[in-house]
């Protein structure tokens, strides 16, 4: 194997660019060339391919989204598309190609190794962290941070007002940016899709919580496929108990900004280890870390399978929100 090629796809990520830095540089280490491919698999089907050396990805490794660009692409899942992302990835001569994001990315990889004779790699690249195959995924670390510090600073005007928050974040389909960020920020309750929790359950704690000794509290709510629910949430609470309550959405503020050190150390290794994998002869596998080690994991399995929450931070949860 000679030339590489390397794209980001769907939702950019605090550590993407990390990622590309540290295979750019692996890649030179291997004696290999390697190429960005821009706006993801857009970009594969328009040729927007370029060269990549050490001078392209010097002083990224601090910037939050992809200098490389993303993109959706329905084209992409036409067979007509797809045809022409290959034909231009063998005008290019390349060989390998590295997919950075999250399992709508590897679903298109999962196809497009099955139809060409190009070796694919993954690497989890999303704030959702809802990626089979890896304990944490490259941004997930910095979305929960950014969110820690948005219910810090709520918390204070809660306690200065003597009021009720709901504070929704993002997450998709999943509870792991509310669990991970409310169980470190000290709600007094969390709502995520896994754990079920009806509004009367839910009013039934707050009026424990404030016949007690707090005059305020904090609700994280996991924005699951219906961004902005929290106002009908808090709508309903009043409309029941009457508490008074403010909304606060973090929305697309979590995908922006500075990564973490631990998402610029797991994006660095990740990134490294897919330039490895390919060197290797490995293909149509992601490389994510369980237990602190690069693991391999079938491309397929990675959109197919679900991913679960931490048992034990959701047992935490129980003692910890009240």
């Amino acid at each position: 194997m000679e030339r590489i090629g390397i794209l980001t796809s769907g939702g950019d990520a605090p550590g993407m660019n990390a990622c590309i830095r540290a295979a750019v540089r692996a890649a030179s280490a291997q004696g290999l060339e390697i190429f960005g491919i821009r706006r993801g698999y857009a970009g594969l089907i328009r040729g927007e391919i370029e060269p990549l050396d050490r001078r392209s990805v010097t002083n990224i490794i601090h910037q939050g989204g992809t200098i490389l660009g993303t993109a959706r692409s329905p084209e992409f899942m036409t067979s007509e598309g797809r045809a022409t992302a290959i034909e231009n990835l063998r005008k290019a001569g390349i060989e390998g190609l590295i997919l950075i994001g999250g399992d709508g990315t590897f679903h298109g990889g999962t196809v497009l190794s099955q139809e060409c004779g190009v070796s694919i790699i993954g690497v989890p690249g999303t704030i959702d962290n809802d990626v089979y195959g890896t304990d944490y995924t490259i941004g997930f670390d910095t979305a929960v941070n950014c969110a820690l510090e948005a219910i810090d600073r709520i918390r204070d005007t809660a306690l200065s007002h003597e009021r009720l928050f709901f504070v929704e974040v993002m997450g998709r389909r999943t509870g792991f940016i509310a669990l991970e960020s409310g169980v470190a920020g000290g709600a007094e309750e969390l709502l995520i899709p896994e754990v079920s929790m009806s509004v009367d359950e839910l009013c039934s704690h707050l009026e424990r919580s404030f016949k007690g000794e707090k005059k305020s509290a904090i609700v994280v709510v996991a924005e699951t496929e219906q961004p902005g629910d929290s106002f009908r949430i808090a709508q309903e609470v009043r409309d029941k108990v009457g508490f008074d309550s403010r909304v606060c959405i973090l929305g697309h503020i979590q995908r922006g900004g500075s990564p973490t050190a631990r998402d610029r150390v797991l994006a660095g290794k990740l990134g490294i280890a897919a330039v490895q994998a390919l060197a290797a002869g490995k293909s149509g596998y992601m490389v994510g870390e369980i237990n602190w080690r690069v693991a391999y994991t079938p491309l397929q399995y990675t959109w197919e399978k679900g991913k679960e929450l931490n048992v034990e931070l959701v047992e935490m949860r129980k003692l910890l929100c009240e």
